[in-house]
Parts: structure tokens; C-alpha cells; sequence
């Protein structure tokens, strides 16, 4: 939880970490302001730190000094550059994990676990830079052609504005920022004002890793003199939105004449077949409907299983749901901590209590304290409830039947989102029919619908996103523009 108040000065201790008072960043130089942003934890309402607010005068300045630019990076120096910051959050992977847990309410498993898939995301992109991205056309090679080749290069845009959420503090922003710094692209940066903390560390992290500072600004601050302004601007090239599909929807109505990466919701299915391995369907289920408190576009948000198998699934479901341990997200034995705030734990309890006045019966959980909301198993939904027709950010397990694949797959696309889906049998015929008629951007076999590797492509469809892919080397090309030239051969 956050909130905006005047400078004043916080507690002088606390049971976890210090207290972080800190500022954004233009340009390196943190800011002081008397618009103080305090963020809080989502578990217990600690104050966890303090961030100094930017204005629209800063927003100018951080525009200004990135288009002015400094020394041109060379392919090597990206790599060094990523390489170190790479090798800084090995050696401060607990303090991040610490700062994730603590602002954003993540189990600290799942905080370390996400400095570990930021150590990939930097490690692939220091890779990436290094390569060669050119490609060569001969061209006489039909009757129209001539003795000339035609080459072709990728230059870096001149300005990203990068905007963040909240469900990955860390490897949101990483995503974003270390495909820039891999292609030579300046970016402003945007993140959460649920959770800035991490944001504006890794900021400093890659400033300590030789970033040069005209490279990144990371900036919060009234929505009217900082995120708004900042999309609208032409100076920007491109604007890297993940979040909601209202902000998404929002900004692609007004950002003008430059590129657009829209990555937004989902509510992906786990679709689990009459000849599919019990034991690995109850655990992929359980995984991608707990981890990370559920708060993951990608999570499994429908567990929709064959009618012939349905009641034996949901009682070993039901027991391994059990194991989800739901508490203070500090403790090494939780699983689940909270979900970002109160208001989304009370929104949760709502459309649990809508879908069983509908029908539906809780079979697990249920139950809110605070932030905290117990993993959850539903059955009986119906396919209208709003649980499964709309995105439910958090630990909640529906449980739909079907009677065949045809079936299946009409009810896996009866949604507005089309981001990913996972897909549990052993028979390569239906697979092969998930993947081709599933209208999504990511279909995958015995595995959750998450599933991926920091480097491939990733993004949805429909009100998922606008089919464009981000993952490291996909993003590296949005960050850059593609320039042919021809000479005689």
C-alpha cells in the first residue's frame, strides 16, 4: 500500500530491513521533493520507505538529457555493462529479495526466485548485445537484378518510455530496461507506485554497473505531469506498458504516432485431459494458481478438466492445495503472501462470494485477513461467473468441467484474453489441436501456461495484447529500427 504525504520523518526501526527513504532518479541526480511517497507493506502496514516524487519539470529534464546523449555505447561496452550489473545482483540478491517481500507482500521464496529469473534476463541480454544483426541480399538473382548486395543494420530508437506494474517489482523492470541497454536505447522508466523500491534500486544497481546516466531516469509522480505527458510526447519513440487492460486500451487512444507494446491481461486455462498423468496435473494446477499469490498474467486463472476425470482431480487437488501455506511472506515456510493490497483481497472475496451464490462451492479456503487471501478451490462454477469470464489476480483455483476437446477449446476461447494456456495429456493428436485452434500466444504441453525462458518471445492476442512479443531478443528489436543499404557487389 502507498500513499503520498508531506516530507516527515519515519519511525527509526523495523523488524525486517531499514526503512528506505530514497527519491527517483533524472538522469543519476536523485531527487528532493516534499512529495513523499510512502510505501507501505501489504501484510502488516509497516513503512517500509519513503520515495521523493518527481514533477513535470523533471520529467522535461530526464527527456532532454537522454536525447542529448554522451558517449556512444559500443557492443562491448552493453555487454560489460549488463555483465556487471549481472554479477552486482548475485552479491545483492538478498537485499532485493528482502525489498521485493517487504513492499509488494511476495512470499521471500518467491522474491529470491524472481532475482534469480533478473539474473537471466541480464545475462541473456549481455549475450544478445554481442551479436550481429545484420543480414545480406544478393541481388542478381533474377532477371531484374543487378551485381549489388543489399545489407541491412538495426539502430537504436532515440528515447523508450518503459512502464511497469506491480506483480514483478524486479523482473518487470529488467525485462524492459536490460533489452534497451543491450541495443543502445535511452529509457525513462516508469514503475508501480505500489512498488518503486525495487525499481529505484535496480536504477542504482546499473548506474554501479557503469550505466551511463543519460541511459535510464526512473520517475513517479502525478499521473498528469509524469505518465501521461511522457506517452503523449513525440520526443519518445516507443512506450513498453505492462498492466491493465483499461491503462493498456488507454494509452494505445492517445500515444500518437510511434511504437506501441501493449502486455497486458490474461486468464489463462490449464486444460487437463481425460488420458493426462494425475500427479502432474495436480501439480502444474497448483503451481500456476499459487505462485506468486496468483498475481501473475500468466497464472492459472480456469482449471478446466475432462468430466471423466473431474471428481478424482479435485480431491487430490484439494489436498495439494493444502501444502500452500498462506501467511506473513518473511517466514521461509510461506508459500502465499498476500496479493498487492487489501481492497484486491476484499475484491477476490467478492467474486468468490458472487460465483457461490451462483452455484459454486468452495471446497478450500475462502477466507481474508487483510491482504491475505487463502489459496482458494471453487467448484461447480459456472462459466459465467465473473471469476472466470474476467481476470482474477490472485491465489483462486475454479474448477470447470468439459465433455470433449471440441468443447474444451470453445470454453478455453469464450474469453476476451489471449495470452497463454497450458495443456495437460499425453496424446499428440490433441495436443496438436490445442495448438493450433487455441487463440493465444503461447500454448504449452505438460507444463503451465507461464512457462517460458527469459530470452523467448512472449505476449497475447485479443485483449491480451496487440500480438507483439516481448522476452529479451524479441524486445530488442522493438527497441530498434531496422536500416537497408545497398552497394555494388
Amino acid at each position: 500500500m502507498s500513499e503520498i504525504t508531506e516530507k516527515q520523518n519515519p519511525p527509526a526501526n523495523n523488524n525486517i530491513m531499514d526503512i528506505i527513504n530514497t527519491g527517483c532518479y533524472v538522469a543519476g541526480n536523485k531527487i528532493e521533493s516534499e512529495k513523499i511517497l510512502e510505501v507501505r507493506s501489504p501484510y502488516d502496514n509497516r513503512l517500509v520507505g519513503t520515495v521523493a516524487l518527481a514533477n513535470a519539470t523533471h520529467a522535461e529534464q530526464a527527456i532532454e538529457t537522454a536525447l542529448k546523449g554522451g558517449q556512444k555505447l559500443t557492443r562491448y561496452d552493453r555487454f560489460s555493462i549488463l555483465d556487471k550489473a549481472r554479477q552486482l545482483l548475485i552479491e545483492r540478491r538478498d537485499e532485493f529479495a528482502k525489498i521485493i517481500s517487504a513492499e509488494s507482500g511476495l512470499a521471500i521464496r518467491e522474491a529470491i526466485y524472481e532475482t534469480g529469473r533478473v539474473h537471466d534476463v541480464l545475462m541473456f541480454a549481455a549475450m544478445e548485445s554481442l551479436k550481429d544483426d545484420g543480414q545480406i541480399f544478393s541481388c542478381d538473382i533474377s532477371p531484374q537484378g543487378k551485381a549489388r548486395k543489399i545489407f541491412t543494420t538495426r539502430e537504436s530508437l532515440s528515447l523508450a518510455l518503459c512502464i511497469t506494474p506491480f506483480n514483478h517489482p524486479l523482473n518487470q523492470v529488467a525485462h524492459k530496461i536490460a533489452p534497451a541497454i543491450a541495443v543502445g536505447t535511452p529509457v525513462i522508466l516508469k514503475p508501480s507506485e505500489k512498488t518503486p523500491l525495487t525499481a529505484i534500486k535496480f536504477t542504482e544497481l546499473l548506474y554501479d554497473a557503469g550505466l551511463p546516466h543519460y541511459m535510464l531516469s526512473t520517475l513517479l509522480g502525478p499521473t498528469n505531469e509524469i505518465a501521461e505527458p511522457l506517452v503523449k510526447d513525440p520526443r519518445v519513440e516507443i512506450v513498453s506498458f505492462t498492466g491493465s487492460v483499461a491503462v493498456g486500451k488507454r494509452i494505445s487512444s492517445v500515444v500518437g504516432y510511434k511504437k506501441v507494446i501493449l502486455e497486458l491481461g490474461g486468464n489463462d486455462p490449464i486444460i487437463i485431459l481425460e488420458d493426462a498423468d494425475m500427479d502432474m496435473a495436480v501439480h502444474l494446477a497448483a503451481e500456476g494458481s499459487y505462485r506468486n499469490s496468483g498475481q501473475r498474467c500468466t497464472a492459472v486463472k480456469r482449471i478446466l478438466v475432462h468430466e471423466k476425470i473431474i471428481e478424482a482431480f479435485t480431491a487430490k487437488f484439494v489436498q495439494k492445495s493444502k501444502s500452500y501455506i498462506c501467511g506473513d511472506p518473511s517466514d521461509a515456510a510461506t508459500v502465499v503472501g498476500t496479493v498487492i493490497d487489501e481492497a484486491s483481497a476484499i475484491y477476490l472475496e467478492t467474486v468468490v462470494n458472487k460465483a457461490v451464490e451462483q452455484g459454486a462451492k468452495i471446497l478450500l479456503g475462502g477466507k481474508r485477513t487483510g491482504a491475505l487471501m487463502e489459496p482458494t478451490v471453487i467448484g461447480n462454477v459456472p462459466r459465467n461467473a465473473d471469476m472466470v469470464m474476467k481476470e482474477s489476480f490472485g491465489p483462486l483455483a475454479p474448477i470447470l468441467g468439459f465433455k470433449d476437446i471440441d468443447d474444451a477449446i470453445a470454453l478455453s476461447n469464450s474469453t476476451v484474453y489471449g495470452l497463454s494456456s497450458g495443456i495437460i495429456t499425453n496424446n499428440m493428436q490433441h495436443a496438436i489441436r490445442f495448438i493450433k485452434e487455441l487463440k493465444v500466444g503461447t500454448v504449452n504441453i505438460n507444463e503451465v501456461p507461464g512457462y517460458r525462458i527469459e530470452s523467448s518471445p512472449f505476449g497475447g492476442i485479443k485483449d491480451s495484447g496487440l500480438g507483439v512479443k516481448e522476452g529479451v531478443i524479441e524486445a530488442m528489436k522493438c527497441f530498434t529500427f531496422v536500416k537497408t543499404f545497398s552497394m555494388p557487389w
